[in-house]
Formats: structure tokens, sequence, C-alpha cells
């Protein structure tokens, strides 16, 4: 079923023209890099223009092309009486009324029966964050950093001092990076503009990072996780060959770029010492420098300028970068092993088009709860 006409052919001039009606088939086939359509909540919308404008960067709602993306908007904008006035001009039509609102034979019992639950869930006030747990939370970190600085100042630069405020610092920017997700989410603040501020001040002075950057990559990430050439987490260059899809396909086409019979071995010397001092630092810098992200490399140079204005008096220029190094050694090994151990053992393949919950529920898995786990992982019950 194509574009539906006037109600009533034939009628007189007083006629109403009925808004265009598009067939799943139809839509499917907007779904290229210039031409790309999307549904909400039954209503059909075309984007190709738009996605560069789109605040949450281009590529998140591009992977929606040709989909439902109605799960996805709900769960990725807080306030939707905000964001649905950006919607009205890219309305081109609905779904024909013989159409049922999900594409591709998804599941319409698992999603209603999902947003049961959801709505459920925030009509017990599971959603609604505590201002005093996350400002506990901050000043943990805060106070982390105030003990590694007063470690250097009372004890020096020995060997013992050294180690200890390397462990400060490291302990600080893990939990510093897990806090910053929260506010990345937008879960902290009921108002977006203070998560933003928030999430700004906490990755970019306390760690050096961009908000942007981040927000980029894992927004990606929960729209289709575990997605090949849509969740960029999922993305390791040809380093390493994730899943059961991805090895066979190198096999069949021949690619060995590293010898991934021996990945098991390489990827500790490879992965989780590099990839926050190495490939994300790099990424992050390039990434802001290439965009013109001024404001973001703003927040990232106050940090630096903080660290080496403390540390240089005492370790000198290059002793800071060794420090530096030390610190993010250590944060990435931790960051690798929370992140990976619940999304790289689950299913990692191309797009099978699930709905919202079930490609959820296929990249995530738990680990058992406690004190120190909560704590080490960074509550992430808490927002994800």
């Amino acid at each position: 079923m194509g574009k539906g006409g006037q109600n009533g052919e034939g009628c007189s001039s007083g006629c109403v023209k009925s808004d265009p009606h598009y067939s799943w088939e139809e839509i499917q086939k907007h779904n290229t890099r210039t031409d790309k359509w999307l549904v909400i909540d039954r209503k059909v919308y075309n984007i190709s223009d738009w996605v560069k404008r789109h605040p949450g960067g281009l590529r998140v709602i591009s992977h929606f092309a040709g989909e439902d993306a109605s799960e996805a908007f709900h769960a990725f904008h807080p306030d939707l009486n905000f964001v649905r006035k950006f919607l009205k001009p890219l309305y081109v039509g609905e779904l024909a009324e013989n159409e049922p609102s999900q594409d591709r034979g998804k599941s319409m019992e698992q999603v209603e029966d999902f947003q049961k639950l959801r709505k459920t869930a925030e009509d017990m006030g599971l959603f609604n964050s505590s201002v005093v747990f996350f400002s506990l939370y901050l000043l943990h970190i805060l106070i982390l950093e105030a003990l590694a600085w007063a470690t250097l100042y009372y004890l020096g630069t020995g060997w013992i001092p050294t180690i200890m405020i390397i462990l400060l610092l490291a302990i600080s920017q893990a939990q510093a990076g897990w806090l910053q997700h929260d506010f990345g989410h937008l879960s902290v603040f009921k108002k977006s503009k203070w998560n933003h501020i928030g999430h700004k001040f906490i990755i970019g002075h306390l760690k050096g990072a961009s908000a942007n950057w981040w927000n980029h990559r894992h927004f990606q990430h929960h729209a289709k996780p575990n997605i090949f050439s849509k969740d960029p987490d999922v993305n390791m260059v040809h380093i390493f060959v994730l899943g059961d899809t991805q090895p066979v396909e190198y096999g069949t086409k021949k690619l060995k770029y590293l010898p991934y019979n021996y990945q098991h071995r390489y990827f500790f010397l490879i992965g989780p010492p590099l990839l926050i001092p190495v490939y994300f630092t790099v990424q992050i810098m390039k990434t802001m420098i290439t965009r013109k992200d001024w404001v973001d490399l703003a927040w990232s140079l106050s940090y630096y300028t903080r660290f080496f204005f403390t540390f240089v008096p005492y370790f000198g220029f290059f002793g800071s970068i060794a420090l530096l190094t030390a610190v993010r050694f250590i944060e990435s090994h931790w960051f690798v092993w929370v992140t990976q151990m619940n999304h790289i053992p689950m299913e990692i393949d191309h797009e099978k088009y699930r709905n919202w919950l079930g490609s959820q529920l296929a990249a995530t898995c738990n680990i058992e709860q406690s004190f120190f786990n909560d704590w080490f992982s960074g509550h992430p019950q808490l927002s994800d």
C-alpha cells in the first residue's frame, strides 16, 4: 500500500484530504544514506535532511531508518512534550490501518508487556534519583583526589607515596567515569540542562574527556547494543573478532590482520592496558579538534591544566606524564573488565531487528549484587 488519496474519491470540492498512509514495505525502502524514514507511534517521519541537526548525533537516529523507533524514542527522551515539536516538520503520513505497529514481525505482545512493566516501575518511583546519593558519590571522588594531593604534599615523591598517589587517582578516575555515565544518561536531575552541565564538569574537568564524544558513542551502544556497524563498542578495528558470526566471516574472506587464534592471549597485552591511555585519549582529542568542539576542549584542557599545575612542581613535566599514564593504565584495566564482562559474553551479531526489550536483554548479563560490586561497577542498575 502506498500513499493514500482523499477520503471518498469523486466527491466535491468540500472533501477533506487525509494524510498519506504507508506500508512497512514502502517505509523500509527509505533506508539509505540520503533517504531515511522512521516510524514513531504509527506516524511516519522523513529524517533525511534533519539527521545532521539531531542533538544526539546523526548515527544513533539513522540506525532506526526503515524501522519502528517508538520504544527508542521514549527511552532516549525524558521530556517528550519538548521533543515532539521537532517532529512536526518531519511528518509525512501514517502507517496504513492494516499494518501492524511493529515492523518485521516483532512481538507486539512483548512490547505491550514491557510498556506495562515500565509504567509500573514509574508509578513505584523506581526512576526517581536521589540527589543526596549522587552528591555523596561526587564528594567521595573529590575526597580521593584531595587525599592524593595531601599524600604528595606531606609525604613527598618517594616510591611508596607515589604508588599511593597513583592508586588514589586511579580509583577517583574510575569512579568519576561511572558517575559521568549517570549524568550522560540524564539520570540525576529532572531538568536535562543540569544533567548536561554536570556531565561536562565531571567528564571534562574531572577526567579530561569529552561529553559530546561520549554521548555520540554511548547512545549508539544503547540504541543497537552489540550490533556490528551500529554499536561502536564492538568495533574492534580488526584487532579482535567477536561473537560467533564474525570469526566465520573473517575466515571465509581470509581476513587476518592479526593471529586471531591467539587473541585470548594478546588481549591482555593490548586490550585493557591501552584502551584508555592510548586509543580513547587519541580519539577524544582528534574528535574535539576535527569537529571544532571548543566547549568540550576547554573543559578537557581545564583538567590537564589542573593536573600538571599540581604535579609538575614535584615530579617535573615528564614525571607528571608518567604519573598520568600509570593512572590511566590502572583505570583502563578497571574499565575494560567491568564494561566487557556484561556485554562481550553475550550475543554479538549483525542487525536482527529485535524490539527494544529483546535487543537490550540479548546484549546484557547481570553480576552478583553486593555493596562492593555495586561500587566497583558504578551502580549500573541506577542508570541502565
